[in-house]
């Protein structure tokens, strides 16, 4: 559990704040604070109890009490303001042992695990680092706020990136009093920094490359070392096959990715595979080279109205990235 391979050199002194948006800088700053207090803080038993025993050695232990008040840092932005890069510069810049991982992979390990295996797995670390949290249905919700109350208790800090304040997590998506209660909950043990700005990834920058004809894709897949060459709709009807979680395994070897035929998606739950894989693509720097409609009309004004707007402009912006990427490659 270490960040993705686009943020293995990121620091803070590799963040460019907009001069224009001071909690940027403010964002920074407060972190690097974060980061000295975690790392002088004692290391939290290797193992943990998994059943609260670590407090209680931590009561019997000699020594400065435990810190009080909330142990994380949330980091609340949009898309494109560099909230994964400083989440990394973060885990880059305390000591071991940490972890690094998005909700999903989080949410996987749990379900690899078992829930007391993976509390014990975490519990020695000094941080949990969770990018992209996200809380899509109410089962996940009461576990990862389970999970890091837990970790808490085992003196674990934590943090984390998200588009939406702690506590509006699931608005637009479910109503339901215990939801509500569980992410008021969850909302305690963070700081919540805010990321004010515009999509960096569109900073200055030209528009999106116009896509290429169905034969020029094809051309410059067999150009491009290490491409892969997909027709979308078969892509996504292959999505279907295989667990998110083992989206990343895909494109392992894969070095570029070519589409063609990509169109607007169907459906929802075809979005949110489709969002998962542009996750996986971006954080491993693929460039894109495709067919079709332009990815910023591959998700329709509808479900850019609904509760996973935020996921899907991400998903927009990082595709948008890539076909820039892949333009600049020569294709």
């Amino acid at each position: 559990m270490v960040p993705p391979p686009r943020f293995e050199g990121a620091r803070f002194t590799t963040y460019l704040p907009d001069p224009a948006q001071p909690s940027q800088s403010a964002a920074v700053r407060a972190l690097e604070g974060f980061a000295a207090s975690v790392a002088a803080a004692p290391r939290p038993a290797a193992g943990g109890s998994g059943n609260g025993g670590g407090v209680l050695r931590r009561l019997l232990r000699r020594g400065p009490a435990a810190p009080t008040g909330p142990r994380g840092v949330y980091l609340d932005g949009g898309y494109g303001v560099g909230k994964t890069h400083l989440l990394a510069s973060l885990w880059h810049a305390v000591p071991g042992p940490k972890a690094f991982g998005t909700f999903v992979e989080l949410t996987n390990l749990v379900g690899a695990l078992g829930f007391q295996q993976a509390i014990r797995a975490l519990a020695g670390h000094r941080l949990l680092c969770i990018d992209e949290f996200e809380l899509d249905d109410p089962g996940d919700t009461v576990l990862v706020s389970t999970l890091l109350d837990r970790l808490v208790a085992e003196g674990v800090f934590l943090a984390a990136t998200s588009n939406t304040l702690p506590g509006k997590l699931g608005e637009g998506r479910f109503a339901a009093a215990d939801f509500l209660r569980e992410i008021q909950g969850l909302s305690a043990h963070f700081h919540t920094l805010r990321i004010d700005g515009e999509d960096y990834r569109h900073r200055g920058l030209p528009e999106a490359p116009a896509p290429l004809p169905d034969a020029a894709v094809t051309a410059a897949a067999g150009r491009l070392p290490g491409a892969a060459l997909d027709d979308f709709p078969a892509l996504l009807e292959h999505l279907t096959k295989v667990h998110p979680s083992r989206y990343g395994a895909l494109l392992d070897g894969v070095e570029a990715v070519c589409l063609r035929g990509v169109r607007a998606v169907p459906d929802q739950a075809t979005a949110l595979r489709l969002v998962v894989l542009a996750d996986r693509m971006y954080d491993r720097e693929l460039p894109v080279v495709a067919s079709g409609v332009p990815f910023d009309q591959v998700f329709s004004e509808e479900m850019l109205r609904g509760g996973y707007r935020k996921k899907y402009l991400r998903a927009v912006s990082r595709l948008v990235a890539l076909a820039r990427d892949g333009a600049a490659s020569g294709v």
